[in-house]
């Protein structure tokens, strides 16, 4: 594997840095598309809103009711709830 260049590092440190801005960035997105999805699809954006609230250490008991429930307005305010952390 080639060495990487500082201006690479510095890439990689940054978006380190501002995974947790970035994962709720997409949360919102991802409940967006919720709200508007059917079928396979909404099934799918669920798989991702819950790898994405791993990643932000939400709590799996959390997630599964999240899940369980199928509303779209609980995790918009979960959503909320953690911008104004």
């Amino acid at each position: 594997m080639p060495k990487r260049s500082s201006y690479q590092d510095r890439i990689i440190k940054r978006y380190y840095e501002n995974r947790d801005d970035i994962m709720l960035q997409r949360l919102g997105e991802l409940v967006t598309d919720l709200y508007l999805a059917e079928g396979k699809s909404r099934a799918k954006l669920w798989e991702r809103i819950a790898a994405a609230l791993e990643k932000l250490k939400i709590p799996a008991q959390r997630i599964e009711h999240l899940i369980a429930t199928d509303n779209p307005s609980l995790v918009a305010k979960l959503l909320e709830e953690l911008l104004n952390r």
